[in-house]
Formats: structure tokens, sequence, C-alpha cells
């Protein structure tokens, strides 16, 4: 089902979520609009990784509704909403650490293969098609994320960096609608954090992918987000472009623990 033209491309109406009597999200409402950099912001412990999780499946909430592209996702399995365009990253590294960059760019690409079992192993006809079409896409990500060096290396054997560039490249090879990216700039250096906001806007820009991002970085999230949301023990404290959120003192007192901290400087 395509997106109305006025239609948000995600929608969180009024979703709260709960584990025994912790409350991780409560009445949470947000509207994540196509083509846009969206980021949630909020302390440790806030409920953003929870929202991400209930948006891909792998929770579902007590309460409440989730769409995407029109499409009542709340209680879908993960490979399901997979198949609607939504791909994500994890914050904890999701690679399989004993095979290539090339594998593991390949392996984002199953939900998307057609051949079946039999013509696949034998390798012939509409299955060596369909594998050389993969390829070229995967190939194409290779080069737009500058990993060709690399595209033979055992993940293992990568550092850090490289392995959270690796895994956005496998969320790409999905092909998405809504990339979900989480926290991808944690234990990374000022030079790789600073590419990998390069690769997100680029993304958003030449791939015309939308993005729903949480990261702890505050410059990078003010730099490249069209609009932010803050969330605080699992409740939306404000929505708005950086600029409005950098200046509500709610947000400020709630984040920092001071009205008088500029939001940009930490």
């Amino acid at each position: 089902m395509a997106t109305a033209q006025n239609e948000p491309l995600l929608k969180i109406d009024n979703v709260s979520l709960s584990f025994g009597g912790v409350n991780a999200l409560l009445g949470v409402s947000l509207e994540v609009q196509k083509g846009e950099i969206f980021s949630i912001i909020g302390p440790n412990g806030a409920g953003k990784s929870s929202l991400f999780n209930s948006i891909s499946g792998l929770y579902h909430p007590q309460r409440g509704k989730i769409y995407f592209k029109g499409h009542d996702i709340t209680t879908m399995v993960p490979y399901k909403i997979t198949a609607l365009g939504i791909a994500r990253t994890f914050q904890n590294i999701e690679l399989f650490k004993g095979m290539t960059v090339l594998d593991n760019l390949m392996l984002g690409r199953h939900i998307l293969m057609k051949t079946g079992l039999l013509s696949g192993g034998l390798f012939f006809g509409k299955a060596q098609r369909e594998e050389l079409a993969h390829r070229k896409v995967v190939e194409e990500i290779i080069d737009f994320l500058e990993i060709e060096h690399i595209r033979k290396t055992q993940v293992a054997m990568l550092p850090y960096g490289l392995q959270k560039r690796l895994e956005l490249g496998r969320a790409l090879a999905l092909e998405p609608d809504l990339l979900i990216i989480d926290e991808p700039m944690a234990g990374m250096n000022l030079e790789e954090t600073e590419d990998m906001a390069r690769f997100i806007l680029d993304i958003n820009q030449e791939r015309k992918i939308t993005v729903f991002l949480i990261e702890h970085d505050m410059g990078v999230v003010m730099d490249i987000s069209d609009r932010v949301s803050v969330l605080d023990f699992g409740e939306l404290l404000a929505t708005g472009t950086p600029e409005e959120v950098q200046q509500d003192p709610v947000v400020v007192k709630a984040y920092l623990g001071d009205e008088d901290v500029d939001l940009y400087k930490r």
C-alpha cells in the first residue's frame, strides 16, 4: 500500500510499553515524515531503544498503535516488518564475525531473494541471474561506504569503526524506505564520527531514505537532524527542530539537569 501524500511514513500513536512494574514507554505519540532525518534523544533509560524495538517488532506494546506506510505493524513479527521496508542497525554490533564483509552484505539481501533452495543450490539459470543482480547492489554499497579494501576480510579482523560501517551497509542492502539507526557513533573517535555523519546524510539525501536515529552525540544530532524528539523516563517531552528543542527549558533541564547549559556543547 502506497503512502498517501500527507500521511506520515511512520506513525506512533499513544504507545505504552512496560516490563513487569517498569514503564519503558508512556503514551508516546510522534510522526516521521518521508524524506527526513528524525532523531530521538534522552538520558540512558529514557525508552529510546524500547521504542525502536517496538517499531521493528522485537517488542509489542501493551497499548497504542504503530503504523508504517498506512499498515498497522503493532503486532507484526520482525521479518514481515522488514519486508514492508524497515531496516535497522543495533546499538551492539550484530554481524556474523566468522564471515567476510561481502558475505555479510549479501546476507542483508536474503529477504529479497526469490530463488528456491534447489535452483539456488545448483546455481543455474534464474538463480545465477538473481545472484548477479544482488551482487551488483552489494558492490554499489561497498563503493558507497568506501570499504572496497576490506570486502574480502573476515569481520572479526576489522576494527570497531569499520564494523559499525558494515552494519550500516547490511541494513542498506535491504533497500529500505525507513532506516532505523541505533547509536551509530557510540565508541567512535572524532574521524569515525564525522565519516558516519557524512554517510547518514548521503543515505538520506542521495539515496532518498528516511532516517530515524538514536544518538547521544548532541553535536551530530543538532547538525544533521530535520526534527528531534526528546524522551525522559518513557515520556515524550518535546518534538521540534533542533533549534526549538535546544531552546526548550524543560528539555534542557530534563536532559542536562541545568537550564543554563547549551545543548550543543554536550
